[in-house]
Parts: C-alpha cells; structure tokens; sequence
C-alpha cells in the first residue's frame, strides 16, 4: 500500500464513522501512524502529528459550523502539508544551476527537465557535461539535450572540472541559463566533495541543487545536510516520485533539514517535471482534484503532440478529433497520474492497465482508418470497412465496434455539454473549442 492509498483509508474510516469521539480518534490516529511510518516518515513526525490531531480533537472549542469530521480532516490535510514542505516559484530570469546528487539520482535526465522548463518559458538553456565518472555520462547529456532544444557542452577525456566549466561558459555564452550537470558517487566522499566545491568555485552558480531519488526515504535528510555542509544547498529536487511508497518519507525530510524543496519529477518524460507545492501534494495523496495542474498538462500534451486547439476541440466531435485527444493523453504521462490530479487515486490497478492497453488499440484502430472514415462515422456502417479496419490494425472486429460505441458515447455526451452553459465553460478550460 503506498501512502496516498493508505492516508485516503484511514480518512474514510473516519468519515464513515457514526460518532466521532476518543476511541474513533485513537483508531483514526494508528491507520495514520502506520500509513506515514510505511512511507518512511520519521517516528517522531508522524507521533507529533497524530498527538496534535488527538488534542484538538478533545478540545472543546470547535469553529462554529464545522463538523468535528471536517475539522480534523482538515487538520490532516494542513498538518501534513507543513510535515512536507513548502511551495515554490522560481524567478524566470537568468541563471547558473548547479546540480548535485549522488548515483542513481536521475541527475542528468533531470538536467535535461530543467531545460526543457526554462526552454518552454522563452529562455535559452545550455547543458555543460562535468560528470567526470561515468562513462556514458557524456552521450547521455548530450542525446537528452538535442531532445529538450538546448545547447550543449562537454570535453570528453577531461577530467579537469575546472576546465571543463571555463570552456563551456564561453562556448554558451550566449544562453540565458546554463546547467552543470556534475558526478555522482555511492556516496558522500572527500573526492565528490573536492570536486563540487572546484565546480561550485569556478562556475559561481545561482543554484546549488541536490537531486535525490524519492526511494530512498528519510535517508534524504542526512543528504540534504551532507551537501549542503559542502556548497551550501539553495534546494532540492526529488526524482522517481510517481511509483515510489518512500515520497513522503523524502519530503518530509527534505523540510525537517531546512531544505526546500524547488522541483518532483513524476515520470521519464522531459515534460514530468513539476514545480513543488506541498498543498497540492497532499492534496493529491488524499484524493483531492488538482485541476490547476490538469489544465496545464492537458495543454502542454496538446502543444507537444504538435496540434492545434481546433485538432481536439469537441465542437464537431470526429474520430480526427477522438484520435487527436488519445494522442495528446498519451503524453500526459501515466494514467495514474492523470487520473490522482482529477481526484480519481483508487482506480484498481488492473483497470489502470485495461485502460492503457484499450487507449493504444483504438489509437491503432483509427490510423488504420481512410481520412474519409475517421471524419464521418457513418460510412463504417458499408460492409466490408469494419472487417478492413480489423486486419489492418492487428484487431478484431468486435474491437472496432467497440470502439464505435464508446465514440458515440462521447459524441452524445458532448452534444448535451455543448447545449449545457455551466459545463460548456468548465470544459473549455478542458478542451479549447468547447467554450465557443
């Protein structure tokens, strides 16, 4: 059980309780204990919490209009917010970032993600290689750059960082950021020491970044300290956060070493990477929709995918339409994912899987399909096409009527939003066109 899972289990124990007293509290208390303490969240934290969560809930003075239910959700939910940290918002201006970590981290895909953002908000990134260590750490950074449109700098055989961040601050001179990627170690050695302060000297970074993989849990804090005592941190960014049961472990250590927290990657995309806020996190774990954070990955899906707004508006829903929706969701990283910010956390992982496997056939479906079919469905009404459509994507006929029926689910269900004022302008947010 992973902690969103098990925090969304004891709120629900909680909420479907007839009265809420001292024994419904203390019941309440240990499914939260267990849930945090599995995440590998220190002890102390977590007793701290359920010991405030315990006091309010035996003081007399409740806001008036709100349930004791409510009041002590809500505490959770605040609480748990302050265990994990902060928020934050980076000034878009230019800059040298400076990244640190250890090995195994995901530091140079996150060099790569860090490109891809300050790209996407107009500025122009470089990327300089000063992993001395890792013999493939050169091509890997330079492979990820070409994908992410930024520049690059490295020297292969050099093992001089010094003169690896001379060199490449004047081959990209002309960028608006630049990002050193550095080496990594098994651990926190006077080597890896030695040469992040050489780098740290010669590069004059802005940021000082640590990157940490989210599997490992409270171990995260002792990081923290351990590089921060060499280049004195400015932040953090944790990896691996979308299938680790150890994130709030890492977060919540992360913040008691007086570290902030700046970025999560949430997947191997470049695009799955996302600014940190506490609040939505929680929020997420427990099962809270995040629709600020829906909104934007449904448009940075649609400007990746390479479309236009008209391309997925459901204004004259067709299978061109249909087509180009599966297509933007399936750079929206993993369903899971999707499905946590829209509040939907519990959907069963075999269904998670159905779905994914079910979105890739129809996608396979309607590329086998002629222009003509996929913008009028009813000429797959004449013999012969559903049994073209079959072989020439690899499926059956039943799956091709399949998905007929769950297109004209969609059609009629677009057609009633189209006709409802309310929901016409909630989905626009959605999908561009439905707002016309």
């Amino acid at each position: 059980m992973d902690l969103g899972e098990g925090l969304r289990k004891a709120i629900a124990r909680l909420s479907g309780a007839s009265v809420i007293d001292s024994k419904t509290i203390k019941e309440f208390n240990k499914e939260l204990q267990k849930a945090l303490i599995s995440a590998d969240v220190e002890v102390e934290l977590v007793f701290a919490l359920t010991k405030k969560i315990e006091e309010a809930a035996a003081g007399s003075e409740m806001p008036q209009g709100v349930s004791k239910r409510d009041y002590i959700t809500n505490m959770v939910y605040e609480e748990l917010s302050r265990l994990m940290g902060t928020s934050y918002e980076p000034e878009i201006k230019p800059k040298r970032i400076l990244l640190a970590g250890i090995y195994g981290s995901g530091k140079t895909t996150t060099a790569a993600k860090l490109a891809k953002f300050y790209q996407d908000r107009g500025l122009g990134v470089g990327l300089i290689c000063c992993d001395v260590s890792r013999p493939a750490a050169y091509e890997q950074l330079e492979t990820l750059a070409k994908q992410a449109g930024a520049g690059f700098f490295g020297m292969k055989w050099e093992k001089d960082v010094r003169k690896i961040v001379k060199a490449g601050m004047q081959e990209l001179r002309g960028k608006k950021v630049i990002i050193c990627d550095s080496s990594g170690r098994s651990g926190m050695d006077r080597e890896l020491i030695d040469e992040l302060k050489a780098i740290n000297a010669e590069f004059k970074p802005d940021e000082r970044l640590l990157v940490i993989n989210a599997d490992i849990g409270q171990v995260a804090g002792r990081q923290a300290r351990e590089f921060d005592n060499a280049i004195r941190l400015t932040g953090v960014i944790v990896t691996k956060l979308d299938g680790s049961g150890k994130g709030g472990g890492a977060l919540s250590a992360v913040a008691a070493a007086n570290t902030n927290v700046m970025f999560i990657g949430t997947g191997e995309k470049l695009g799955m990477i996302e600014l940190y806020d506490s609040k939505k996190f929680v929020g997420r774990l427990l099962g809270i929709p995040d629709l600020e954070s829906l909104i934007a990955n449904v448009q940075e899906a649609i400007k990746s995918s390479g479309l236009r707004e008209e391309d997925v508006s459901m204004d004259e829903l067709t299978f061109d339409a249909f087509y180009n929706q599966m297509k933007a969701m399936s750079k929206m990283g993993p369903m899971k994912n999707v499905l946590g910010m829209m509040g939907l956390a519990d959907v069963p992982k075999e269904a998670l899987e159905t779905g994914e496997t079910k979105l890739k056939k129809f996608e396979n479906i309607i590329s086998s399909m002629t222009k003509e079919e996929r913008r009028s469905e009813k000429l797959l009404r004449e013999h012969g096409r559903i049994a073209r459509i079959a072989r020439g994507s690899g499926t059956t006929e039943k799956d091709v009527r399949e998905l007929i029926t769950d297109f004209n689910k969609m059609k009629k269900m677009a057609d009633l939003m189209k006709n409802d004022r309310m929901m016409k302008k909630q989905l626009s947010k959605f999908m561009p066109g439905m707002g016309k």
